[in-house]
């Protein structure tokens, strides 16, 4: 049986929940606010609950939600928080899970025969190192850029871009934080990747002393797209996700320098994590949209022509993977951890990370055939199709029977 913690429950964190269970090899999953599908208090809540709650039964599920619930109410409040140190930070929720884990698996692993912990990067040390001394095997989930590529790629960053420095965020990471990383690889028996860019980034030791897999996430249903754009209009070009150099805007708005603008209308949608008016000194000939449910998020790709995400530092950027739902080409770098999905001049184009004319030079010839997006979206919407979240859970699934033999 498999104990798993995950605070938050996303996509990939349900598939795998998903496949255990109907395996019958889930002990427990703990996390910090979560409820079951089936309980009846669920209809009095509003819709907006539905994010917490997991197809598992009631009892499967072991929630401790204070400090998630703090750290909410302070993001909905605009109250800062301490970086990494602060009681509700991300950091100290992700910490105090981990060690909730440890505790009950050292109390419940005969109970509830545990043969296995499933932990993910930031909350796996103390529940790792439980397993280890009562023989339970150890299963790492990586759902990024292992730290030292990371690092290295975002302080290089640093230097090329200095004004967009604010805006990496990890390049703040503490030296404590970053050991805790490095241990708990160490501990790791199985370590799941979801692209090629993240395995890669492993140690070579990692790689060739531990199992790891390469687990690509799963795509949403098909989205129906909105009748292409006239080729008398602008195309419109998406980028998704926070406005930060770590996902290459400052790339991307380089190329747009280079690009006839009466050609090529870019929408940004995202999280701003410097003012507006900031990112519009960089440059200004951008439609910004704010975050919004995902379901909006789908119609707005339906009303672009070309995703386009030169991403420096990513494991596998899911949003990749909804624009091929919603029948866009990509244009994006590898290390966004898509690669497997880019059929060069089919599905999309892969270019070189920091090359702002690589960029250009694609998008210019996007505008100049529009007459072949729609056919590269059908050929894109048919890859993304071809990745399913049930694959991903099976995949993950014999990875872990062959490690325990279960």
């Amino acid at each position: 049986m498999i104990l798993f913690a995950h605070p938050f429950g996303n996509a990939n964190v349900r598939a795998v929940l998903n496949a255990l269970q109907e395996a019958n090899q889930l002990a427990r999953f703990l996390t910090t606010v979560g409820y079951s599908k089936r309980a009846p208090f669920l209809s009095f809540l509003p819709k907006s609950a539905g994010r917490r709650a997991y197809d598992l039964p009631a009892q499967k599920i072991r929630a401790y939600p204070a400090r998630e619930m703090v750290r909410l109410l302070a993001g909905a409040l605009r109250i800062p928080v301490r970086h990494e140190h602060g009681w509700a930070s991300i950091d100290q929720v992700w910490a105090a899970l981990d060690g909730k884990a440890a505790r009950y698996l050292s109390a419940n692993k005969q109970q509830e025969q545990i043969g296995a912990v499933y932990a993910y990067e930031d909350c796996a040390l103390r529940s790792f190192t439980a397993a280890r001394a009562l023989g339970v095997r150890r299963i790492y989930d990586l759902p990024i850029a292992y730290y030292e590529t990371a690092q290295r790629i975002l302080r290089e960053e640093a230097e090329r871009y200095p004004d967009w420095e604010p805006t990496l965020g990890g390049t703040r990471d503490s030296k404590e934080k970053l050991a805790r990383k490095k241990r708990e690889l160490e501990l790791a028996e199985l370590v799941i990747c979801p692209s090629n860019f993240v395995l890669d980034s492993l140690p070579e030791r990692a790689r060739q002393e531990k199992q790891c897999v390469m687990a690509p996430f799963g795509s949403p249903v098909s989205a129906t797209k909105s009748a292409p754009s006239k080729s008398s209009a602008p195309l419109r070009v998406l980028f998704a996700g926070a406005l930060t150099q770590r996902k290459g805007l400052a790339d991307l708005f380089a190329a747009m320098r280079l690009i006839d603008s009466a050609n090529v209308e870019l929408v940004v949608m995202g999280s701003l994590l410097r003012p507006l008016s900031w990112y519009r000194e960089q440059f200004p000939n951008f439609r910004y949209e704010p975050p919004r449910p995902h379901g909006e998020v789908l119609r707005l790709m339906g009303t672009c022509d070309v995703f386009v995400l030169p991403s420096l530092v990513e494991g596998r950027a899911l949003v990749q993977q909804e624009a091929m739902a919603s029948g866009l080409p990509l244009i994006a770098t590898r290390n966004a951890g898509g690669d497997d999905l880019i059929e060069d001049g089919e599905t999309g184009f892969l270019v070189p990370i920091r090359s702002p004319e690589a960029l250009a030079e694609k998008i210019n010839w996007c505008a100049g055939h529009r007459e072949r997006i729609c056919g590269m979206g059908i050929a894109a919407q048919r890859r993304a199709a071809q990745l399913s979240w049930r694959g991903y859970g099976e995949t993950i699934l014999a990875a872990i029977q062959a490690l325990t033999g279960i």
